[in-house]
């Protein structure tokens, strides 16, 4: 894990091993959890650029989630209100997805 890094894997090198070449997006309805929201950015830059997001859907395959954002507000609270915004649009319910729990920051 990196020294400025939150929710870091624990073995990324067998979690990137992974098969996840399907990609659906966000909005599907068998995507069953959001299990990786990934974010990285510069100190001093005032967004989270996304890096990649990963789901399970309710078979259990593995897949990349596309996401309607590439970019998320830094500052309390900031990275919640928008993807709040994004679900209301898309008829999403983020919180039941899991993707508040599982975000990881790395600056």
């Amino acid at each position: 894990m990196y020294r400025n890094e939150t929710q870091g894997l624990e073995n990324p090198s067998n979690y990137h091993k992974a098969d996840r070449s399907l990609t659906v997006d966000w909005a599907n309805p068998d995507l069953a959890e959001i299990t990786r929201l990934r974010l990285l950015s510069d100190p001093g830059f005032p967004a989270w650029d996304v890096s990649y997001c990963h789901g399970i859907l309710h078979d259990g395959t593995l897949v990349s989630v596309e996401v309607p954002f590439s970019q998320l507000p830094k500052g309390p609270g900031a990275i919640n209100r928008a993807i709040i915004a994004h679900a209301k649009r898309d008829k999403v319910y983020a919180k039941g997805l899991g993707i508040f729990s599982c975000i990881s920051t790395l600056i």
